[in-house]
């Protein structure tokens, strides 16, 4: 029995408020516009509230429920009360039939990190040496050598980099 293709995770670290978010939703468009499922995590230290206050789903889970669903003919979107926090892997396996996965906020987890440094946000690095597979930043000089480096708003860059390196299967 052949294993399941084991799909490729890249994780966007750095500190707080410091582009995570904007990298991730600039890789997202490229990705698609390219043709690539893709799937995306984000990791929260505290627990989330989707539901809004107040809505019926809210209300089943505070009622008690361990997994709320909302379903309509658009989305489906699935709540579940958890006693730990889910591995890479299994969210890879949730992540469902899709290219990529691209995590946001995963400092440790995965072995692929780009990490986004801002000189308004800090003047080092929070990857070790060897860590980071690139660097997306407003200051070249801080990155180690051989690292690839990107400005902020490479967004088609970084997603290229990405597609060479985990998407192509040979392909040219």
């Amino acid at each position: 029995m052949s294993q399941p293709t084991r799909i490729p995770v890249v994780s966007i670290v750095g500190k707080s408020d410091s582009g995570k978010t904007t990298l991730v939703e600039g890789l997202i468009r490229e990705l698609v516009a390219r043709g690539y499922r893709v799937a995306s995590v984000k990791h929260h230290v505290h627990e989330v509230d989707v539901d809004q206050p107040g809505k019926d789903s809210w209300r089943h889970g505070r009622a008690g429920a361990v997994t709320t669903m909302i379903s309509s003919p658009t989305q489906f979107v699935c709540v579940r009360k958890v006693e730990r926090e889910r591995t890479i892997e299994e969210l890879m396996e949730a992540a469902g039939d899709v290219d990529i996965l691209i995590t946001e906020g995963f400092k440790r987890a995965g072995t692929v990190r780009i990490e986004v440094a801002r000189r308004a946000r800090s003047d080092e690095l929070i990857t070790a040496v060897g860590e980071a597979f690139a660097v997306v930043t407003d200051m070249p000089g801080i990155v180690p050598e051989g690292v690839p480096v990107f400005p902020l708003d490479a967004h088609s860059s970084v997603a290229e980099m990405i597609v060479h390196s985990f998407l192509m299967d040979g392909e040219e």
